[in-house]
């Protein structure tokens, strides 16, 4: 394979993707209003030449070259989180700016430029001809992940009907190679109460105060140690081989889980009156060996949740808010941990790639190496990817790899990195060529699976 010519031709492409990724990035596109990008997307792909560009009735580009049999997927999600306060970014977020080396604007890292760079990286793989025999590329430009991760995923392989042998995440990774990461879930918590006149609050049952000693008991699972006096474990007894002896390295791995507070609502009569209800949203983050039911249970068996007994629920969100397309596909807000062996043919694909190309540390432009250097190579996320639902639920291989910084995301004055859009396009471009095949082996390490709840 000729190396030099792959990144030469990523390099060639440098100031089209650039250009395209701006265009993307000046196109609001929060959750369910992708409309713009995705049709822009598709005007990319045709103009590049895929043999066949189009959008599935949820409203996810797929981009296709080549007539294998065999998939080959590279997934990255076209939707943006908003901008939160204005007064809090030194340019518009839409327009902003770029330098030679930089791109300026919301979705930059998270993550229209890993589209961009896979749209790129398929026209490298059809130029050079570097798909594999029997093999066709599929890219995707999914919608909803930032509302519902793994959402769009359900969709194409349930209603698409698409399994590919395995999926590239091009999620912002810094520069590594991951295989892995924690999962999460949103649980809510209902707590039931009595009002009165707020003049005479013994007459009623404020379930302020009820969710007041919830509250403090969330934040303790959160903060507490795991000692053997310790009434409230804390959640770092997960690395703990006494509380998780089977995954416990794996936990080890990809760090401990986390809860917090995301959320609270309360209703009442009036601000003269007591609360007669509050509840809660939980943002919690799941290690290997925690599961949904584990999670719940764990809420449940609060002391101060045991104490107000029927008066208070414990339950997982659902998500059913339409598409752009108005398309409703209506999920449970759980979101599987999945971890792949290093020594997974896909994984070594992209490692063996990027050390042919670029040898085996993290590169990047200046501004990047600091957080970069001393960095494993292949690594996992710190957030959750489309990953939950194509090896979390599915077992579907993947693997990550994209341009720009975890850091990036959610960040006002969000940038990226041109030379990370070169790379990556490179990389996949070669990677495809030197996949050896899935063979026999399970290449999950863990994969925290589905629920039993009555959902595909």
């Amino acid at each position: 394979m000729d190396f030099d010519a792959i990144k030469k031709a990523a390099e060639g492409y440098r100031d089209d993707m650039s250009k395209f990724l701006r265009d993307l990035i000046a196109i609001p596109s929060e959750s369910c209003e992708e409309e713009g990008v995705i049709k822009r997307t598709i005007v990319e792909m045709e103009r590049l030449g895929f043999d066949k560009a189009e959008i599935d009735p949820e409203g996810n580009a797929l981009g296709w070259m080549g007539e294998g049999d065999k998939i080959i997927a590279f997934d990255g999600h076209i939707d943006t989180v908003g901008i939160g306060n204005i007064n809090n970014w030194e340019q518009d977020p839409y327009q902003g700016y770029e330098t030679e080396d930089i791109i300026y604007g919301r979705g930059g890292s998270d993550q229209e430029g890993g589209v961009v760079s896979a749209v790129y990286g398929a026209k490298i793989m059809k130029d050079l001809g570097l798909i594999p025999a029997g093999y066709k590329i599929l890219v995707t430009a999914t919608v909803q992940e930032e509302d519902c991760d793994g959402l769009c995923w359900q969709y194409i392989h349930n209603e698409d009907g698409i399994t590919p042998e395995f999926v590239v995440s091009t999620e912002p990774t810094d520069g590594g190679i991951y295989r892995g990461h924690r999962g999460r879930m949103e649980i809510r918590v209902d707590v039931k109460g009595i009002s009165c006149h707020g003049s005479a609050p013994e007459r009623g049952d404020n379930a302020i105060y009820k969710m007041a000693d919830i509250l403090q008991e969330v934040r303790a699972l959160n903060e507490n140690d795991d000692a053997d006096g310790t009434e409230i474990k804390g959640l770092v007894k997960m690395l703990n081989p006494k509380y998780n002896p089977e995954h416990y390295e794996d936990a080890r791995f990809l760090g401990r889980g986390t809860c917090t507070v995301s959320q609270i609502f309360y209703t009442s009569p009036s601000r003269c009156a007591v609360a007669d209800s509050c509840a809660i949203s939980i943002d919690r983050r799941m290690t290997a060996g925690e599961t949904w039911d584990s999670c719940l249970d764990e809420i449940r068996a609060l002391p101060a949740v045991q104490k107000y007994g029927e008066d208070v629920k414990v339950s997982m969100y659902m998500y059913d808010r339409p598409a752009w397309t108005g398309l409703k596909y209506e999920t449970e807000c759980y979101f599987p941990t999945w971890i792949n062996k290093e020594t997974a043919p896909h994984v070594q694909a992209l490692a063996d790639a990027h050390k042919a190309l670029y040898g085996d540390i993290r590169i990047g432009h200046p501004t990047s190496m600091s957080k970069r250097e001393g960095r494993p190579l292949i690594d996992k996320w710190t957030f959750s990817t489309n990953g939950v639902s194509i090896q979390g639920r599915y077992g579907i291989p993947c693997v990550g790899f994209g341009p720009g910084a975890e850091s990036q995301a959610h960040a006002p004055n969000e940038i990226t990195w041109k030379q990370d859009l070169v790379t990556c396009a490179a990389v996949y471009a070669a990677a495809v060529a030197l996949y050896k095949g899935k063979g026999d082996e399970d290449v999950t390490q863990f994969r925290a699976g589905k629920t039993n709840n009555d959902i595909k």
